[in-house]
């Protein structure tokens, strides 16, 4: 049996029998989605949580002093940088910096292919949003979330591979199964996660080049298109592309607002 055949068997074996061990969102992130959804919380509730995670806090000031967010002073507070950056974009943010926390590995490879992996998610999160906010109704900071979580499903399967390292003799065994399986596996996790609807569909939906679907863009199609342009992927007919009324090989090294937002986006991100 080819080896990419065995290890693909072991991941649907984990599945079927739920074995398949699902990441857990750190608890701080879970705090500030159930806080933000009270009215009446305030910067200075929001950034005690915060602080329960140090390394995230230092990250959120970090990316409220970037200078694409910069607003004539610095912020020297999680409280301050909440202000700043508004309570919505804050609750993307740390859920953002809490799973890049999940993409390591104990075996250098994987945890190298996993690093690889958050790097394109930032990149697809920073243009989704800019192509959220210039080209549809869609909410930027959603559109932003779904491109950091489009490849969450990774995570059990790499997680797999280090305890069955001996069923995968190439890399290619590894990422046929990741494409395959990834998806619905990412889907469960967002689930588990209780993301809202339009975002637990994500990562099943956005690897499908020929999806079409009554109505306007939502954060699939955003996903799709960011992923397509940055892999300067040839497919010119996906359906998202019209959906957000752009054609493939759309500029981005211009200075119109799609490429500034998307850079301005991007510098953040990478700022954390």
């Amino acid at each position: 049996m080819p080896s990419h055949d065995r290890f693909y068997r072991v991941v649907v074996d984990a599945l079927a029998h739920d074995r398949l061990t699902l990441p857990t969102l750190p608890e701080v992130a879970h705090s500030i989605r159930c806080l933000v959804r009270n009215e009446a919380v305030s910067a200075a509730r929001l950034a005690r949580e915060i602080l329960r995670d140090p390394a995230i806090a230092v990250r959120l000031i970090r990316v409220a002093n970037s200078a694409a967010m910069r607003g004539g002073h610095r912020v020297d507070s999680v409280q301050q940088a909440v202000t700043r950056l508004g309570f919505e974009y804050t609750r993307m943010l740390v859920d953002g910096l809490a799973l890049e926390q999940m993409f390591r590995a104990r075996d250098r490879e994987l945890h190298e292919r996993l690093l690889l992996c958050w790097r394109d998610s930032v990149e697809v999160a920073a243009l989704a949003r800019a192509l959220a906010e210039q080209c549809t109704l869609l909410q930027p900071e959603m559109a932003m979330l779904a491109g950091l979580v489009h490849r969450v499903g990774v995570l059990p399967i790499v997680k797999l591979a280090q305890v069955h390292a001996h069923t995968i003799d190439s890399d290619r065994a590894l990422d046929e199964t990741i494409d395959a399986l990834a998806p619905r596996i990412g889907r469960m996790i967002l689930q588990a996660w209780h993301f809202p609807t339009e975002l637990v569909e994500v990562p099943a939906l956005w690897p499908d080049l020929t999806r079409d679907h009554d109505g306007a863009a939502d954060y699939a199609d955003v996903v799709t298109v960011a992923v397509l342009r940055l892999r300067g992927a040839p497919d010119a007919y996906a359906p998202a592309y019209r959906k957000l009324d752009l054609e493939a090989g759309f500029a981005l090294d211009e200075s119109g607002p799609l490429a500034g937002s998307y850079r301005d986006c991007l510098q953040q991100l990478q700022a954390a």
